[in-house]
């Protein structure tokens, strides 16, 4: 195994000139109880992030809501400044009102606001993939995306993406931009995407899974994972992670976690090498 087990996850290129390693990590699990407020062990997250990059994470998806800009304020600590192949994709769009609570703005000037406040916090002069985290129904697509194709042309956003959308959502989006990622609820268990994965495994489009692992399902005594993990050796979210990474090549899993052994765990999945027959097998079967 390399000593960047991540690198064994394969490559992507976003947006045509950004190229990272497949397997990613996502940050959501950093700030406290219902993404909300400080980490419950601070010191813990840096470690996390830091070791993410020594197994070879070079793709990294937070949001400023995570937090608020709580896992804003960790990547920075913990990795600034930055590697040079180290892609921080952030997402802007959605408000917090407290513990597991989300609402959608899209108002022009809020999403101007957050993109300001997310270069601030990451200790950033551009994002390199910047993601509209859900379309507000109450203000017009055009406005959403204007103000970020103009942001875009001011040169402090490289890529745009879109999150929890449709494929008629992205087709009208591409109206008014160039959309270079979606990242959709899609896992082992919760496959309602994949009319939109393979839409954009068509035109080439990173396809970003949150919540790859539905791990509160995987290891249900009906659940093939169990059996053909045990034939491997490895851990059924490990099997998992390889079945996201074999269904597609523009298949950017992000599993995140505040524990750096579920994050080595998580990381040592990208060397699990399904065949064929094994992943039909998967393939067929739904937790």
């Amino acid at each position: 195994m390399t000593d960047l087990p991540a690198q064994s996850s394969g490559t992507f290129t976003i947006g045509g000139d950004l190229t990272v390693n497949r397997l990613g990590y996502g940050t959501m699990q950093l700030p406290g109880p219902g993404v909300w407020g400080p980490s419950k062990d601070h010191d813990g997250a840096i470690r996390v992030l830091r070791r993410a990059i020594e197994l070879g994470v070079n793709f990294i998806d937070t949001a400023d809501s995570y937090g608020p800009f709580i896992a804003d304020h960790l990547l920075r600590e913990a990795l600034h400044p930055y590697t040079d192949d180290l892609v921080i994709a952030t997402k802007v769009g959605f408000t917090r009102q407290g513990p597991n609570q989300w609402t959608p703005v899209g108002r022009p000037e809020y999403l101007r606001q957050q993109v300001e406040l997310n270069l601030r916090h990451l200790g950033l002069e551009r994002i390199d993939l910047l993601q509209l985290h859900r379309i507000d129904g109450a203000v017009p697509l055009a406005d959403q995306l204007g103000e970020l194709v103009a942001l875009q042309k001011e040169g402090k956003i490289r890529h745009l993406g879109l999150s929890e959308v449709s494929v008629e959502q992205l087709q009208a989006a591409q109206e008014f931009a160039t959309i270079v990622s979606v990242q959709n609820l899609f896992n082992f268990g919760n496959r309602q995407s994949e009319a939109l994965l393979d839409h954009v495994e068509a035109e080439g489009i990173a396809f970003i899974p949150w919540f790859p692992l539905n791990t509160g399902k995987l290891t249900g005594s009906r659940s093939p994972l169990v059996e053909l993990a045990g034939t491997h050796g490895v851990s059924p979210a490990q099997l998992a992670l390889a079945w996201l990474l074999k269904r597609s090549p523009v298949m950017l899993p992000i599993p995140g976690t505040s524990s750096v052994e579920h994050l080595e765990d998580n990381v040592a999945g990208a060397s699990v090498q399904l065949s064929d027959e094994e992943f039909a097998t998967l393939d067929a079967a739904h937790v």
